[in-house]
């Protein structure tokens, strides 16, 4: 049933709002694709012609594939230390109960609060102190904890929908609490798993400050981004921007979807049960 008062002109407001928005957002990475296309080194209007010249500078450049490999090698690593460190956090948030709770999920959400340039001095005096900096895994751990609050967030926003006596239920019928995790725990938070997984890999793609504090020679496909910039301004920064964000975009796109699906299933069958 519409309802009689609604305005049609706050109607057209809140869709207008919307497109500019999103327009404001993503202008400047749809400007980054198309010079990426354009012919001339500098962007300028009009474009001086289409040509795919920069892209195969940067598939010929061997500092563009050392970056990349370093940031699938971050990305993939920090994906499943900090999901499974985010993970572990939500389910002990959700199943016990001691003193200083409240303080626990506070500290553990707390590092993406943090100002990142803040977040890199700390990560480069502290992995200095204990001989870690300016190597691959230097990023891997800074970027595990800045990723892990996040995998936290998902998972405990799964398991906050389960009824904690299905857990409970399994222990009465003979399992042990390691087979009530793998045979209940876990398939129940699998959408959340996998989203956290598509999730955290897409922020350590994407950050920068952090892993150029820490990384040393074992730089990510964003630090050397700067590197570019250093130097002679080149087009191939925004090949290797549009490439980031399609990543980045698809592994956000993949992480909702799975979101997305688990809920619509979970409200289906509300409503069996709601009709039988």
């Amino acid at each position: 049933m519409n309802d009689l008062n609604r305005s049609r002109l706050v109607d057209w407001a809140l869709k207008l709002y919307v497109v500019l928005s999103f327009a404001f957002i993503f202008a400047p990475i749809a400007a980054s694709f198309v010079f990426s296309l354009n012919v001339d080194r500098f962007p300028s209007l009009p474009l001086g012609g289409f040509s795919t010249i920069w892209y195969e500078a940067a598939y010929a450049d061997p500092l563009v594939w050392e970056g990349l490999r370093n940031t699938l090698i971050v990305g993939t690593a920090v994906s499943v230390l900090a999901t499974a460190i985010g993970f572990g956090a939500a389910y002990t948030d959700f199943r016990y109960k001691f003193f200083g709770k409240p303080l626990y999920v506070a500290l553990a959400l707390l590092p993406p609060t943090i100002p990142v340039v803040i977040l890199g001095l700390a990560m480069l005096a502290f992995l200095s102190n204990v001989s870690l900096s300016g190597e691959i895994h230097s990023v891997i751990i800074a970027h595990v904890v800045m990723c892990a609050p996040f995998a936290m967030a998902i998972c405990r926003l799964r398991l906050s929908q389960m009824d904690p006596s299905l857990e409970a239920a399994a222990w009465n019928l003979g399992a042990s609490e390691w087979m009530a995790m793998r045979h209940v725990i876990v398939p129940f938070c699998r959408p959340a798993i996998f989203a956290a997984l598509f999730i955290t890999m897409a922020v350590s793609f994407d950050e920068f400050a952090v892993a150029w504090f820490v990384s040393g020679l074992h730089e990510t496909l964003p630090v050397k981004v700067l590197g570019f910039l250093q130097g002679q301004v080149s087009p191939r920064i925004n090949v290797i921007g549009t490439f980031v964000f399609l990543a980045s975009m698809t592994l956000v796109v993949l992480a909702q979807l799975l979101l997305m699906k688990r809920n619509v299933a979970q409200i289906s069958g509300d409503k069996a049960e709601t009709q039988t």
